[in-house]
This record gives structure tokens, C-alpha cells and sequence, in this order.
């Protein structure tokens, strides 16, 4: 019998894995068996993280402060990831920033330092982990953490230096999905909506936000902590292998209205 969601002996990279989302998807990954390399500014979140997860799950893992903006940092934290466990077989691009504000109040530096982080960030770890471990492999997966606002617009609260860069954070995936099929990697993004973190917290319980939550998402509800694990562990599955270049909400069907 298969065991679809195996990934004993695999090593993943999750960039933004100090907190939120990153540690979730990091920690679904671990418990399949996967290896995981966390990867964040503060390095002080990520051993906590690490040691947690070996604690908990038995893997080995590895944590490594990067500054996605910065491509020596990135080649580094390949390189070091190399130098451990010899592979690279999942990345998570999980990293990213959010300047909020009314677009005709949006500073050049604000949009700029969006499309550095969220869009062009996840390029250059991709870049360097397909050019250094998945290329020579002929095998890889690829997750690009893009969001709703990467497929919609919103009247809530103005960003759309976010919306741009996730709009091309979800045409990059198909790109690169296109581009390097032929060498058996796949490149899938999730989406997500409106999900609980501790950076999101009190803003998602205001009354408007809630009031918002009622009226937009079919589910009248936001994301708990666990639901985007099975989009993960199905996106870096061994058996995924005909799946690629399409970007899953996980949005309690906001983008279906």
C-alpha cells in the first residue's frame, strides 16, 4: 500500500520559518519524515523552531538566518543545505512582507521592497536551488507561498504593491513550471486567505474585519492553524508528479465569489 504523503529521508527549505504559516507548513512537512532546513532573519526564532521540531518529529534540521533580498545569502543557505544532507528535494517560498496603504500614498520604496521580497525573493531561491540540487537531480518540488490577493483585488485595506507582487509570484509559478518540467521538477503555489497567525491576530477579530469575514468568505470563518498542511504535504508529495504550474486557493472559497 502507498503512503502518499512519505517523505522520509527528504530535505525541505522553508524560508520565513520563524513564526506563522512557515513554522506550520514546516512542521507538517517534519511530520512525514521530511528533513527540514528553517530559514528566517532571525535566527534565534529558527533554532527555537528547529530544535521544537526534532524535539517533537525525530528529523534532522538545520537553521540558518537569510535575507531573501540579499542572492549571496541565498546561494549560502543552498550551499550549506548541500554540504548537510547532499539534496534538496522540497522548497517552501514562504517568506514575504505587506506594506499597507492607499495606492496613490504608495512610496517608490514601499513598492520596490514588496516586489524585492515577495516576488523577487522567492525567484532567487528557486533559481538557486534548481540550478544547485534539483537540476542535477532531475527531480524537485517547488511551493511558492503567493495569496488570494495574488488572484483578486480588495476593498478592505489597500496593497496593492502586495497584490502585484503575489500577482507575479502566481504567473512566475506557472513560468517556471513550464520551464523546467522537463527536468521532473514541479512548481506549485498555495494561496491563502484569510488565516490566524500571531501577526494577524487582533486585526482579523476587529469587528470589521469579522463583519468582512461573514459577508466574503462562503465559510464565514477564517483559516486555523493546520488547514494549509494537506496542501502542502499533497504539492511536495513523491506522487504529485503530474500536478504543476497551478496556483490552490486555501481560502474558505473566498475566490469563488
Amino acid at each position: 500500500m502507498k503512503d502518499y504523503f512519505d517523505l522520509k529521508g527528504q530535505v525541505a527549505i522553508v524560508t520565513g520559518c520563524s513564526t506563522g504559516l512557515g513554522v506550520q507548513m514546516a512542521r507538517a512537512l517534519a511530520s512525514q519524515g521530511c528533513n527540514i532546513v528553517a530559514v528566517a532573519r532571525r535566527k534565534n526564532l529558527t533554532d527555537e523552531v528547529t530544535s521544537d521540531i526534532e524535539r517533537t518529529f525525530g528529523v534532522q534540521t538545520l537553521s540558518l538566518k537569510c535575507d531573501i533580498t540579499s542572492t549571496e545569502e541565498v546561494e549560502s543557505v543552498v550551499d550549506a543545505t548541500l554540504a548537510k544532507f547532499g539534496r534538496i528535494d522540497v522548497l517552501v517560498n514562504n517568506a514575504g512582507t505587506g506594506a499597507v496603504a492607499p495606492a496613490e500614498e504608495i512610496t517608490d520604496e514601499q513598492f520596490d521592497n514588496e516586489m524585492n521580497i515577495d516576488l523577487f525573493g522567492s525567484f532567487r531561491f528557486a533559481r538557486a536551488v534548481a540550478k544547485k540540487a534539483m537540476i542535477p537531480a532531475k527531480y524537485g518540488r517547488i511551493i511558492n507561498i503567493s495569496s488570494i490577493y495574488g488572484l483578486v483585488g480588495n476593498k478592505i485595506a489597500g496593497s496593492s504593491p502586495y497584490h502585484a507582487a503575489k500577482g507575479g509570484l502566481t504567473n512566475l509559478t506557472r513560468a517556471l513550471a513550464a520551464e523546467w518540467g522537463k527536468y521532473g521538477i514541479t512548481v506549485n503555489a498555495i494561496c491563502p486567505g484569510y488565516f490566524y497567525t500571531d501577526l494577524t491576530r487582533d486585526t482579523l477579530n476587529s469587528d470589521f474585519f469579522k463583519a468582512n469575514a461573514k459577508a466574503m468568505i462562503p465559510q464565514e470563518r477564517y483559516g486555523e492553524e493546520g488547514e494549509l498542511d494537506t496542501a502542502t504535504l499533497f504539492l511536495a508529495s513523491k506522487y504529485s508528479t503530474y500536478v504543476t504550474g497551478v496556483n490552490i486557493p486555501v481560502d474558505g472559497g473566498y475566490t469563488s465569489m
